[in-house]
């Protein structure tokens, strides 16, 4: 399994900050590998929720359907995606901090069947993604 994480600084409170990114419509603002997000259904955000979430892979654009698993506003979203060969989870968590929040983003990815022996030459690229998915959080929750 692939994983990442990092936490960064926001001068947002914390149900500001969580708002803005509970809504993964706003991946597409912030993470570069995503090209387009849109939510699919209607009403108020909570569990099953659900995103349409379009990422770049290997030259073309792959779309995965994330759903919110679980959500305690504002401190803590989970969402899922399947999407064969890979299951995803990301998991957002927002702390009251000094005057604003931290935001820790954890993501887990993994191959499914006899893909699990590449696990990990995709942990290695996936440390690539994070690391540019982590800029553009930072960029996100500093405004």
């Amino acid at each position: 399994m692939a994983t990442y994480r990092t936490s960064v600084r926001s001068p947002l409170a914390p149900d500001l900050a969580f708002d803005s990114l509970a809504d993964f419509t706003t991946v597409a603002d912030w993470d570069p590998g995503v090209e387009r997000a849109t939510r699919v259904d209607h009403g108020e955000l909570g569990v099953g929720s659900a995103f349409d979430v379009d990422v770049a892979l290997a030259g073309r654009a792959v779309n995965f359907r994330y759903e919110i698993t679980e959500f305690e506003r504002p401190r803590r979203v989970v969402l899922r995606a399947e999407r064969w060969p890979f299951v995803s989870r990301d998991t957002i968590t927002v702390a009251a901090a000094d005057g604003g929040s931290t935001v820790t983003y954890d993501a887990e990815l993994r191959l499914r069947g006899v893909l699990r022996l590449l696990d990990p030459l995709l942990a290695r690229a996936f440390r690539r993604v994070g690391d540019r998915a982590a800029a553009g959080l930072r960029s996100h929750v500093a405004a």
